[in-house]
C-alpha cells in the first residue's frame, strides 16, 4: 500500500535515513549526539505500578538497565527488552513509551537493557550483557518480583537482533529456557546480502542501507563475526528449538526481506511463529516513534497479547 501519511510526515521533518556520506563521515560520538537532538520524551506516558534505574551485574561490569513493575503483586513474568540503534547509538529512554505500555497491558515486569555499544565495546560485548540480564533475572529474579521461569525477550531493530541471538545464546548454552521471542524489525542478515527490500527503500525511508552499512562498520571486529550466528542469526545452521516468535515488520523499511525471512526459517525448524507486517510504515515504528504513528497501538497490543498467551498458560 501507500506510505502512511504519518510515515511521510516523520521523513519530511527529519534527515535520518538520508542516503549519502554524512553516516560514513561521522564517528560514534557524533553520531550519538545528532540522534539524541532529533528525539525528545513524550510528556504523557502510561502509568505503571513502578520505574526503577538500576544495575545488574555483567561480563564488562555492572549493566544499566531500566526495570517497569505493573501494578500488583508479583511475581510477575518479565519481558527482558533491547533497545535498537545500530548496536552503536539509543538508549533506554526511546522505549520509555513502549515500555510503559506492554509492561501495563500485558501485567509483565519489563526490564529494558542499557547494553555495552560499538565501537568501544564491539561485538560480542552486546550480546553477552543482554544474555547476562537474563540468566540473572532466571537466577535472582524474585527481588525484583520476576518470576524467574517465566521470562520472554525482545527488541527492535538492534534489539531484535540481540533478542534472537540471546535466543540462541540459551538454547546453547544450558539456558535459561526462553518463553518467547519478540522480534520487531530485526537485524538478522547483512545489508549486502541482496534481499529486495534493501534495494527498493535504499534511500528516503527514514533507515537508510548508508546507515545499515555504517553501523557494519562498527560492531563486528573482523568479516570473520560475520558468519557468527551470534552476530546473524540466519548464519546459524541449526535454527531448531527455539522459542516461539513472534516476528513484526514495516513495509517500507530495508530490515523487512530478513525478518521475514528469519521468521520462515524458524517456522521450518518446527518452531511457532507469528509474523505481521505492517502495511505502509516505516523503520522504528514500535519504540522510537510510538507516539507519531497511530498503527504502534496496534503492534503493541499485538505484543501484549503474546506475552498474555504465553505467561497465562504457564503461571504458577
Amino acid at each position: 500500500m501507500p506510505l502512511h501519511p504519518e510515515a511521510q510526515q516523520i521523513i519530511e521533518r527529519t534527515r535520518i535515513g538520508e542516503s549519502g556520506p554524512a553516516p560514513l563521515a561521522l564517528d560514534a560520538q557524533a553520531m550519538r549526539e545528532g540522534f539524541a537532538q532529533t528525539w525528545t520524551m513524550p510528556a504523557d506516558l502510561p502509568t505503571v505500578g513502578a520505574v526503577e534505574d538500576t544495575t545488574i551485574p555483567g561480563p564488562g561490569g555492572d549493566i544499566p538497565v531500566r526495570i517497569y513493575t505493573p501494578e500488583g503483586a508479583g511475581p510477575f513474568p518479565a519481558l527482558v527488552w533491547f533497545h535498537g540503534g545500530g548496536w552503536t547509538i539509543g538508549c533506554l529512554d526511546e522505549n520509555e513509551y513502549a515500555c510503559r505500555t506492554v509492561c501495563a497491558g500485558a501485567e509483565t515486569v519489563v526490564v529494558s537493557v542499557d547494553y555495552r555499544l560499538a565501537p568501544e565495546n564491539p561485538y560480542p560485548a552486546a550480546a553477552e550483557d543482554c544474555y547476562a540480564v537474563v540468566r540473572a533475572l532466571h537466577e535472582d529474579g524474585a527481588r525484583r518480583s520476576v518470576d524467574g521461569d517465566r521470562i520472554a525477550v525482545g527488541g527492535e531493530s538492534a534489539g531484535g537482533n540481540l533478542a534472537a541471538v540471546v535466543a540462541l545464546m540459551s538454547r546453547d548454552l544450558a539456558g535459561p529456557p526462553i518463553a518467547l521471542q519478540v522480534l520487531v524489525s530485526p537485524v538478522v542478515g547483512h545489508p549486502d546480502d541482496g534481499r529486495p527490500s534493501y534495494r527498493d527503500f535504499a534511500d528516503g525511508y527514514f533507515l537508510s542501507k548508508a546507515s545499515m552499512d555504517w553501523f557494519f562498520t562498527q560492531y563486528p571486529r573482523d568479516a570473520a563475526d560475520l558468519t557468527d550466528p551470534y552476530l546473524l542469526p540466519l548464519r546459524a545452521d541449526d535454527l531448531s528449538g527455539l522459542p516461539p516468535a513472534l516476528v513484526l515488520g514495516a513495509e517500507y523499511d530495508v530490515l523487512r526481506d530478513e525478518g521475514e525471512e528469519y521468521a520462515r526459517a524458524l517456522g521450518a525448524a518446527g518452531t511457532p511463529v507469528e509474523v505481521v507486517r505492517f502495511d505502509g510504515l516505516i523503520h522504528g515504528f514500535f519504540g522510537l516513534l510510538a507516539t507519531d504513528l497511530t498503527d504502534a497501538r496496534r503492534a503493541h497490543d499485538l505484543v501484549i497479547r503474546a506475552l498474555r498467551d504465553t505467561f497465562d498458560g504457564r503461571a504458577r
